[in-house]
């Protein structure tokens, strides 16, 4: 039952309360008038009358409560009804936006684990890639090192060219090295 219905619903139930209401208000205003009547034809009426009259009057009301009492209760009776329906209506609907909201918190709750695990892995990777280039550069640093020590040497020898070739002031004093002694240091600039 939706928001509309149960507002039709409850404007119909005002309604008909209101109506009862206005026929009570009636039915007291004709009872205080035949009342006053009553007292009016009781000075002429013999007693006999009269209390047949009240015999008669004392019933009215009751009886006309009953038919006004009767007359109602289905009315009621189907309001009762469609609240109870609209009630199970709302317990339903909550009870599957529990469902819908749990499954929500499962779905969010494996996304994060997801998100965690890619995290996760990246960070190793982004790891595992620098340690790998770290080792990589210092071996190159390395290498270079010694080639920079070479070029160190070279630039502070006494070099030049000759003819398109490389000649040498060379230390003729110093203790040669090699096999055969071949090779003489060269004299520092």
């Amino acid at each position: 039952m939706d928001q509309q219905e149960m507002t039709e619903l409850i404007s119909a139930t005002a309604t008909l309360m209101e109506q009862f209401e206005r026929n009570c208000t009636q039915i007291e205003q004709q009872q205080r008038a035949l009342s006053q009547q009553l007292n009016t034809l009781s000075l002429q009426l013999p007693e006999t009358v009269r209390q047949s009259a009240d015999a008669t009057l004392s019933h009215l009301p009751g009886a006309l409560m009953g038919k006004l009492q009767s007359g109602l209760e289905q009315p009621v009776d189907d309001y009762q009804k469609r609240l109870s329906q609209a009630g199970a209506l709302l317990g339903n609907g909550s009870q599957a936006l529990a469902q819908q909201l749990q499954r929500m918190e499962a779905l969010h709750k494996n996304l994060l684990w997801k998100t965690s695990a890619v995290l996760i892995g990246c960070m190793g990777l982004l790891l595992a890639g620098g340690a790998w280039l770290s080792t990589h550069y210092a071996g190159m640093i390395r290498d270079n090192q010694i080639a920079a020590d070479k070029l160190k040497a070279i630039n502070s020898a006494d070099l030049t060219l000759c003819g398109g070739r490389l000649c040498a002031n060379i230390d003729r004093k110093a203790q040669g090295y090699g096999d055969k002694s071949q090779y003489l240091p060269v004299q520092q600039r």
